[in-house]
């Protein structure tokens, strides 16, 4: 895999995207400088065959080191910092995975069994993801719900690698229960070419939107699940809000499901738009939020029924096509006219300013009985019904390493969240499946996967010190939803029947996810950001209210 210094640098990308190192390394030992155009630092070895490569991958406490010889085939294995200590690697750097790093960084550890550990994600930031929706409506920064790990993790003993897993080769099976630092949990391989050995692993790798269960769904929808979607719907919102501005053509906006996500973007983006468009939602069932307590779901309905967002419940998506042509125009609009002769008279009327704009088709099938088909056209579609989680591949040679999958793909976990059969490997939020004492699945929410991420790290400190491991119980806190800038429904599970709705609903959910940022810097960084916001916006108010009253 390493036979040239090009081939080094690709094996090594994910250094590339760790802080501290290489800088360092120069200083301490002679000789050794960065590889032109590689990006990489290198020094000559005194012994072997040509140039070794090494790559710092240090972030915090302690620095690990990938290293390659010159004519080698073999992946790039990363060298822990520290050969006696216990290894544990996290796939996934969202609230199940980071927090399980930092659950396992404030544990009191015996020295000689603090665990090492490494965190990979894909991205470069953590994600706060119930507060994107606040990236549409303006009230929030990028900075402020998606850190950087590195700014996260600077202080504390944990490296962080920006990389994609690619195949997993579980060892535990086999049965054998070696003490920590011997290999035998398993191995990782990234798509960089880094293989990472590991003593114990936890599978926290999210879910991904799933698209390809309506035609034409992946080419003309936009999921709303990452940091990526919500700025990627974010900027098509303010390219047609340009395109509308001083005309009088709506921007017809279509959200496919209406469970919480729905709702939530429906609310939202019909709060942005005002009188300048139209939210359609659409959704299988005949009832918004169907999981939801009654309090928010009537909440909801109320928000919804006061702005132009048009509700089509009992409704399927058939398939979604792109629509450039005259033929669809007409046929929406129901000119029967010959598109051909009505090119030379002029477009069809509402279709004049939107010839050249790309529009979708969204072709409704009825599910509920008494309903009629119908079609809708919209400038932009937002998925957000179904996932899938994003659990990697196996190793296909060794059939009996094989994780037990859940007919969603999730991996079946006991109540300690140990994959079943591997008891090396953790899994939880939406990579687990993990049944309540109902016998039902637990929700891949926010709330789940926070509470799993604390007793996984007790259960990592309990089974590297050999202490019995603790059940999972499941305590449900309540459901929390936006519904604009100043609009919010909290239903609290410890008071039956109360639903805290409007502004003071919007207070405590923003005060219940402040303190459930993940670091205390991060938390005193945004809440201070926040009361600087919310003092500002009174201010603007106060004015406001004054000038009314002083003009009449």
């Amino acid at each position: 895999m390493a036979q040239a210094a090009l081939a080094s640098s690709v094996a090594l990308l994910p250094f590339n995207r760790v802080s501290g190192g290489g800088s360092r390394w120069a200083k301490l030992i002679p000789g050794f400088s960065r590889k032109p155009g590689t990006g990489l630092w290198f020094s000559k070895s005194s012994r072997g065959k040509g140039c070794r490569f090494v790559a710092s991958g240090a972030v915090g406490i302690g620095g690990g080191v990938a290293e390659v010889l010159e004519g080698e085939k073999a992946p790039a294995t990363y060298s822990w910092p520290d050969k006696k200590r216990p290894r544990v690697c996290i796939l996934g750097g969202g609230f199940g995975g980071l927090y399980t790093a930092l659950r396992l960084e404030s544990l009191v550890w015996p020295d000689s069994k603090k665990p090492q550990v490494l965190l990979v994600d894909q991205s470069e930031r953590f994600v706060f993801k119930p507060m994107l929706y606040e990236l549409l409506s303006g009230e929030v920064e990028e900075w402020e719900i998606a850190p950087r790990f590195t700014d996260l993790l600077a202080s504390t003993g944990v490296q962080f690698f920006q990389d994609r897993v690619k195949l997993l080769r579980p060892m535990d099976h086999l049965g054998i229960n070696a003490p920590p630092g011997s290999g035998s949990g398993g191995t990782v391989q990234l798509e960089s070419g880094l293989l990472v050995e590991y003593d114990w692993l936890v599978l926290a790798l999210g879910a991904e939107a799933k698209l390809d269960v309506v035609p034409g769904a992946a080419e003309s929808a936009l999921p709303f699940s990452t940091l990526e979607d919500a700025l990627k719907v974010d900027n098509k919102l303010k390219a047609l809000e340009r395109r509308n501005f001083g005309k009088g053509s709506e921007i017809r906006v279509a959200v496919v499901g209406c469970g919480y996500s729905g709702v939530e973007l429906a609310a939202t983006i019909s709060e942005r738009l005002q009188e300048r468009g139209i939210v359609k939602a659409i959704n299988v069932d005949t009832t918004i939020c169907p999981t939801a307590p009654p309090g928010n779901r009537e909440a909801a309905t109320k928000v919804l029924s006061s702005r132009k967002v048009e509700l089509l419940l009992g409704y399927f998506v058939r398939n979604i096509r792109k629509s450039s042509d005259a033929e669809d125009s007409f046929r929406l609009s129901g000119n029967s006219e010959d598109p051909e002769m009505q090119k030379k008279s002029g477009p069809a009327k509402g279709f004049a300013a939107e010839d050249d704009v790309e529009k979708f088709i969204l072709e409704l099938q009825p599910a509920q009985r008494g309903l009629q088909s119908q079609i809708l056209e919209a400038d932009l579609v937002l998925w957000t019904v179904g996932s899938k989680p994003s659990l990697p591949e196996l190793e296909p040679w060794d059939k009996p390493h094989e994780l037990p999958l859940t007919a969603r793909g999730q991996a079946e976990t006991d109540e300690t969240l140990r994959v079943k059969g591997h008891p090396r490997i953790f899994a939880l939020g939406d990579s687990s499946a993990l049944r309540d004492s109902d016998g039902k699945i637990l929700p891949a929410t926010a709330q789940v996967a926070f509470q799993q991420a604390d007793f996984t790290g007790w259960n990592l400190w309990a089974a590297i010190n050999d202490r019995p491991l603790l059940p999972f119980r499941f305590q449900n806190l309540g459901e929390m939803m936006t519904l604009g800038r100043n609009d919010a429904a909290i239903s609290p599970s410890f008071i039956d029947g109360l639903t805290l709705e409007g502004p003071v609903g919007h207070a405590a959910r923003k005060f219940a996810y402040l303190i459930r940022l993940p670091t205390d810097e991060h938390r005193i960084k945004v809440g201070m950001s926040w009361l600087a916001k919310s003092a500002i916006d009174s201010v603007a108010s106060l004015q406001s209210t004054l000038m009314r009253v002083l003009s009449g």
